[in-house]
């Protein structure tokens, strides 16, 4: 079995602070150094808009000032993290929402705005986007995690059910992962099971289960980054500890993960790199491959 120790977890230490965006140095601290969640929100305020959405490169692959909504997930996943899950900046993430969800209740994967700014090529969008399973799956679900009690929360509920309920052309891996973090935070736990026992092969199919699958693929440690979750249940015990020990061999000698996308400015690949190393980590930890 293969694992980390203390001397690793210092190279990788060493990665972060050579390398990676402040709101992911401080994340490492809180995570690994027993650091205080307050960095962490101090980081996160300056991404944050008037409008209660995130831009300014939060997600590393939207460089713009605008709010766009994969940008407000990663700042709830920040914001739980740090404990903070009743901080006044879910309210006003949710208030955001409400201003950009179509009238099915979804909201668009991407907003027009995002041609004001440099960003990825794949970040493109039709002038009057739809809503979409992703993100709308996805941050529903972390609003429910969150204990969110805002009206937004019961119309995308609402849509991500109808999309469940819906026969359709089977998820791609981001659609996938969105669904998963709906099923796993959505109250209704008849339900969520009963849509998870339904879908639970189409929820599989785009994960890559040799740990050597070239390319930018999604690994089974993508879909269950720790034990507990509707994701960890699409994979046997075998396949987890097959990617575990690969993940820890694919480490870098200058102790930061890479990362399978597309790097299509300078800047994005150490920003990628940092936040991954940590997300690894993270996951190593949950695992009990970490052992420093």
């Amino acid at each position: 079995m293969n694992v980390l120790n203390a001397e690793d977890l210092a190279l990788a230490e060493r990665f972060v602070r050579l390398n990676a965006r402040l709101i992911d140095r401080h994340r490492f601290a809180l995570h690994f150094r027993g650091g205080s969640a307050a960095p962490v929100l101090a980081a996160l305020r300056p991404y944050e808009n008037p409008d209660g959405g995130y831009g300014h490169g939060l997600e590393p692959d939207l460089r713009g000032e605008h709010s766009q909504p994969v940008p407000a997930q990663h700042a709830l996943e920040f914001l739980h993290e740090a404990g903070a899950d009743d901080d006044p900046a879910v309210g006003r993430v949710c208030d955001y929402l409400s201003t950009i969800t179509t009238g099915d209740g979804g909201v668009p994967f991407v907003l027009p705005s995002v041609r004001e700014a440099p960003h990825a090529p794949w970040w493109r969008t039709p002038d009057d986007p739809p809503g979409g399973i992703n993100p709308t799956a996805t941050l529903a679900g972390l609003l429910h995690r969150a204990g969110a009690d805002h009206p937004w929360l019961g119309p995308a509920t609402g849509f991500c059910w109808r999309h469940l309920e819906a026969a359709g052309a089977d998820p791609g891996p981001y659609d996938a992962l969105a669904i998963l973090t709906f099923l796993d935070h959505v109250p209704d736990r008849d339900r969520a099971e009963a849509a998870f026992a339904r879908h639970r092969g189409a929820l599989a199919a785009p994960v890559a289960l040799d740990p050597a699958a070239p390319g930018a693929q999604h690994f089974p440690l993508d879909f269950a980054p720790a034990p507990g979750g509707f994701g960890r249940r699409l994979f046997t015990d075998e396949v987890i500890d097959a990617h575990l020990d690969a993940l820890v061999a694919s480490r870098p000698d200058d102790g930061g993960w890479t990362v399978p996308f597309l790097i299509w400015t300078p800047a994005t690949g150490p920003e990628w790199r940092g936040h991954v190393t940590v997300e690894r980590l993270r996951a190593l930890r949950a695992y009990g491959r970490l052992k420093p």
